[in-house]
C-alpha cells in the first residue's frame, strides 16, 4: 500500500511519522515544495530577531534523516501540481525536470498548510511575510542593514516580528486596521499589551489602514507616511486549498479543506490536516479556521490512525493560544466577550488579579485573568490571560476543564500543585471557581466596567472601599471615599438607593457587597474593580483618540 503525504512541517510530518509507527510495511512518500520538510516554524520570528542565533537549532529533520530513522521517502522542491481523484493520482513537478511525473496512491493526505494574505495595497509586493525557512532567510538578510521597520497586521505574527524586530535594534511601527492587536483578547485586557508595546518603543497605529507601500516607506489611510527599509506584511493566512479545489474537493465557503471527523475529505481516498482545514467549534458546533500548531499535530497523528485502521475522531476545538510580547504572556481559550455579545449568547463575565505565586514569596506578580460563563448552566465558554508569569499554566488549566466538561463553581474544587514559589494555596484558577460559586448561590451580583456608567445613570450611588491613599492615586469619577475598615461605623453615610462598590481588583469590594447586603442595601460589585475599569476605559479612550484623529 502506498500513502503519499503532500506537504510537511507539522500536520504531514506527524502523519507520516505516525503510519510509520503503526505498519512497517507501507510505502510512504512526502511532497514538500520548499526546501525544508520539518522545522520550528513557531520559532521563526525569535531567529529572525536573533533570540535564537543559530538557523540550524529550527531543522528538527532533514530527508536523510527521516529516511535514516522511518523509511520515508520525503521528497522536498517537489510541488504537487495537480490530483485526479478517480485514478488516484497526483502530478508532481520535481526539480529540474522538463515535464511533470505521476504517482499513484492508495491513500492521500493534503497538509499544504495556509497562505500569508496579500490585501489589494498599492506595492505589497514589496512587503515580506514569514512562513517558512526561506522566508526567514529573505528576513534575516533584508533586516541586517535595516533601521526601520513597518509590521502590517497586529495579530500573533505581527505582534511576535515587532517584539523581534525591536530586539534586533529597529525602530518599529505596527499598523492594525482594527481597534486592538490580538483579536482573542477582549478591549480591557488587551490594553496591558498595547501599553507595553508603545513602552518599548513601538510607534503603534490602531484602527488605521495602510493606503499603500513604496521603496522607502509605507503611507497609511489618515495621510501618516511611515519610514521603512523593511515592510511585512503579517495580516493572516488563509487555507492553501487550491489543490484541492481544482480536483473538485468539497471546500468551505472562507477557503478551508472540509472534511469529516476522520479527516476525510469528500474523497474516501483523500485526507486533509492542518491549517488547511475546516474545524468544528467546540463550543457550538460551527465551521472555523484556527492555525494553531497543536491541532495540526494532532490531526496528522489521527489521520495516520485511521489510515492504519484504528481511527479515531479528531476533537472539536477551543482555539486555546499564547503568545509572549516583551516579557509578557498573552493567553487565551474559547469564546472571548465580543464574540459573545455578537452571537447574542448569555454569559457572565468574571476578572480577577490574582498574583502568580504566593505574595510573601520573592518575586509574585500580578495576573490579569478573565473567565466566561454560561449563566443558564455554568458551562465555561472562554478564558484569557496577561501577566508576567503563570499565564500559561492558567489557561491550560481552564482549557482542560472545559474538554473535561468541568462547570466554572468546579474550578474552586481542582486540587492543584502548590508551593509558595509556584502558586497559591488558593490558585488563581481557584479562586475564578470561588467567585463563580458565589454568583451561582445569589451570593453577589456584579457589574462590568462598560455597564458602570449606564447603572450610574440609573440612579446608583458609586462607593470607593479602597484606602485614601489608593483614592488619592486614580479614583473614579463620582465615586465617594469609604474605607471598607470604616464600613461598618458609617452605614448611615451611605446615600439612599442603589449602589456599586469597588476596590482595586473586587476582593475588598466583595466583603462591602456582602456586609451591605445583609444590611438590606440592594448592591453590586464593579467586577475585577477599578484595575479592570481602568484597562477598559484606556482601550475605548485610545479608540475615540484615534477616530478623533482620523476624523
Amino acid at each position: 500500500m502506498r500513502t503519499i503525504i503532500i506537504g510537511g512541517v507539522a500536520g504531514g510530518m506527524s502523519a507520516a511519522t505516525r503510519l510509520r509507527r503503526l505498519d512497517e510495511s507501507m510505502e510512504i512518500i512526502v511532497l514538500e515544495r520548499s526546501g525544508y520538510v520539518s522545522f520550528a516554524n513557531c520559532g521563526l520570528p525569535y531567529h529572525v530577531g536573533g533570540v535564537i542565533p543559530e538557523r540550524s537549532a529550527l531543522l528538527l529533520q532533514t530527508p536523510q534523516s527521516l529516511a535514516r530513522r522511518f523509511g520515508l521517502d520525503v521528497r522536498v522542491h517537489h510541488e504537487a501540481i495537480a490530483l485526479d481523484p478517480s485514478r488516484k493520482t497526483v502530478t508532481v513537478r520535481p526539480p529540474g525536470a522538463a515535464e511533470p511525473a505521476e504517482l499513484t496512491y492508495d491513500a492521500l493526505v493534503l497538509a499544504p498548510g495556509a497562505t500569508p494574505v496579500r490585501p489589494p495595497i498599492p506595492g505589497i509586493d514589496r512587503a515580506l511575510a514569514l512562513r517558512d525557512v526561506e522566508d526567514t532567510d529573505a528576513l534575516v538578510a533584508a533586516t541586517a542593514e535595516a533601521r526601520t521597520a513597518v509590521v502590517i497586521g497586529g495579530g500573533f505574527i505581527g505582534v511576535e516580528m515587532a517584539e523581534n524586530l525591536v530586539h534586533r535594534g529597529l525602530q518599529v511601527a505596527l499598523v492594525e486596521a482594527t481597534a486592538q492587536c490580538l483579536a482573542p483578547l477582549d478591549p480591557e485586557m488587551v490594553a496591558p499589551v498595547h501599553a507595553t508595546l508603545v513602552e518599548r518603543g513601538v510607534d503603534l497605529r490602531l484602527d488605521t489602514a495602510v493606503a499603500a507601500v513604496d521603496a522607502t516607506g509605507v503611507t497609511l489611510g489618515n495621510g501618516d507616511r511611515l519610514p521603512a527599509d523593511v515592510v511585512i506584511a503579517a495580516i493572516g493566512v488563509r487555507p492553501d486549498s487550491r489543490l484541492a479545489a481544482a480536483a473538485g474537493l468539497e471546500v468551505g465557503e472562507r477557503g478551508g479543506i472540509v472534511v469529516d471527523e476522520f479527516c476525510r475529505t469528500s474523497d474516501p481516498a483523500i485526507y486533509a490536516v492542518g491549517d488547511a482545514v475546516v474545524k468544528k467549534d467546540a463550543q457550538d458546533g460551527s465551521d472555523v479556521l484556527v492555525p494553531l500548531a497543536n491541532t495540526a499535530n494532532l490531526q496528522g497523528r489521527r489521520v495516520a490512525d485511521v489510515i492504519a485502521g484504528a481511527g479515531a475522531a479528531v476533537r472539536p476545538v477551543l482555539g486555546t493560544a499564547i503568545v509572549g510580547v516583551f516579557g509578557l504572556q498573552v493567553g487565551s481559550t474559547g469564546w472571548n466577550e465580543k464574540r459573545l455579545r455578537a452571537s447574542g449568547r448569555p454569559y457572565r463575565a468574571i476578572h480577577t488579579h490574582p498574583s502568580d505565586h504566593a505574595g510573601y514569596y520573592p518575586g509574585a506578580t500580578t495576573i490579569a485573568l478573565k473567565l466566561l460563563v454560561d449563566p443558564a448552566n455554568d458551562a465555561i465558554l472562554g478564558a484569557q490571560g496577561v501577566g508576567t508569569a503563570g499565564v500559561d499554566k492558567r489557561i491550560d488549566i481552564i482549557a482542560t476543564a472545559m474538554a473535561g466538561g468541568l462547570r466554572a463553581a468546579e474550578l474552586a474544587d481542582l486540587e492543584l500543585a502548590y508551593a509558595p514559589q509556584f502558586g497559591s494555596a488558593k490558585d488563581p484558577v481557584n479562586m475564578l471557581g470561588f467567585v463563580d460559586e458565589n454568583q451561582v448561590r445569589g451570593l453577589s451580583d456584579t457589574v462590568q466596567w462598560h455597564e458602570l456608567d449606564a447603572a450610574l445613570a440609573d440612579g446608583a450611588s458609586l462607593i470607593d472601599v479602597r484606602t485614601p491613599g489608593e483614592f488619592a492615586a486614580g479614583s473614579i469619577p463620582g465615586a465617594v471615599l469609604i474605607p471598607v475598615d470604616e464600613l461598618r461605623e458609617r452605614i448611615t453615610d451611605l446615600p439612599a438607593g442603589p449602589l456599586v462598590v469597588h476596590c482595586a481588583v473586587g476582593i475588598r469590594g466583595h466583603l462591602a457587597a456582602m456586609l451591605l447586603r445583609q444590611q438590606g442595601r440592594e448592591v453590586r460589585n464593579l467586577d475585577g474593580g477599578y484595575r479592570t475599569w481602568a484597562a477598559g476605559m484606556a482601550a475605548s479612550l485610545a479608540r475615540e483618540s484615534v477616530s478623533g484623529a482620523r476624523g
